[in-house]
């Protein structure tokens, strides 16, 4: 049994002290019905001091009730729960993988030719919108004034041109695969003055665009398209080129209830509605209803909260969802791994933490 929490004076200080249940309910969960009810957040440290509770925020208990349980991880996706945080936490992990996660990506093009039916500003802007494979940490951030160099700059070439050999059309279509990466920079350094000191040999080969078969634009026999690309380091909020994400979101985990026992004949009717998510037990007169995970049923969702409003089913089946359990979903443009996002994202986080702390 766990032991009563005492102030100084040896008296209970609240946070042993449980609310009613209607009261526990309503601040663990929010009901989707007609509309979204219970929706805010007990944040207040008096919002149940009538009733001896006390709401004030406690570091031990969000150490001893948070956790992340990872359910899915791939190359480019991972989606994973994060239980016992406040929502603004969960917003700010989401709006910081947006963000603030530092990527490299194409910021400066310079033509030298480009007779191709896309304008230079076009292009310039497809290339921009590539993801490129390059470690962010290898470099550091380049301010306007500051010159381009091998320490701010990665250079990308692109060079094609269509003809006809043999009868038949050849580079017709442009695509990512053309982009080549020049490690020792620029080929033009008195156009782009770009000079590098030294070469960028040292850094990995794999230099280049995640994907190969992006198409960059359509060329005709005789048409040719000449160009660097200018690559450096940036984060998300200045432009989306440098969101290092597809997309990142969450939701809330869904909670199907039934208020009372559903049993013959309305049984194989609320089964027959939501097929899967309700399922029958027993026959006859003892025939009731089960809910099964819904998670596995979450087209069936929206059904479930239509029939809540009506009136035959209300008094029976409710859509819940849990205020603090949050279903993430990291899905990476592919410049990263999810994981190596999350554990940036959180350092970010991290360092706004401490950043904060003195003000406090």
């Amino acid at each position: 049994m766990a032991k009563s929490r005492q102030d100084k004076t040896g008296k209970e200080d609240g946070k042993s002290r449980k609310l009613p249940e209607n009261l526990q309910r309503q601040r663990d969960s929010m009901v989707c019905s007609d509309r979204n009810y219970h929706t805010s957040t007990a944040n207040s440290a008096s919002q149940f001091m009538s009733l001896g509770v006390n709401n004030s925020y406690s570091l031990d208990d969000f150490k001893d009730n948070f956790r992340i349980e990872v359910r899915k991880l791939t190359d480019e996706v991972m989606e994973f729960d994060m239980i016992g945080c406040d929502p603004s936490m969960a917003n700010a992990l989401r709006r910081i993988l947006i963000a603030e996660v530092p990527t490299v990506a194409a910021e400066h093009v310079f033509f030298m030719n480009n007779t191709s039916i896309l304008q230079d500003e076009v292009l310039a802007h497809r290339l921009g919108m590539v993801p490129l494979r390059i470690d962010p940490n290898l470099f550091e951030f380049k301010s306007a004034e500051e010159a381009p160099s091998e320490k701010n700059t990665v250079v990308l070439r692109l060079d094609v041109q269509c003809r006809r050999e043999d009868g038949r059309v050849v580079n017709s279509e442009v695509y990512s695969s053309a982009l080549e990466w020049l490690p020792a920079g620029s080929e033009f350094p008195e156009e782009t003055s770009c000079r590098f000191a030294c070469g960028q040999g040292d850094m990995s080969s794999s230099i280049g665009p995640v994907h190969d078969d992006i198409l960059l634009a359509k060329l005709s026999p005789g048409q040719c398209i000449k160009l660097e690309a200018h690559c450096v380091k940036g984060v998300g909020r200045e432009h989306a080129k440098w969101s290092p994400v597809a997309t990142a979101w969450y939701r809330l985990k869904p909670e199907v209830v039934l208020l009372k026992p559903v049993t013959g004949e309305m049984a194989d009717e609320l089964v027959a509605a939501c097929p899967g998510l309700f399922v029958t037990t027993g026959s006859g007169e003892a025939k009731s209803t089960q809910v099964t995970d819904p998670l596995k049923h979450g087209h069936l969702l929206e059904k479930v909260r239509t029939m809540s409003v009506e009136e035959k089913w209300s008094p029976y089946i409710q859509l819940r969802k849990f205020k603090h359990h949050f279903m993430f979903t990291i899905e990476s443009s592919g410049v990263m791994h999810p994981v190596t996002l999350f554990e940036q994202a959180l350092d970010i986080f991290h360092d706004k933490c401490k950043a904060v702390l003195p003000m406090v």
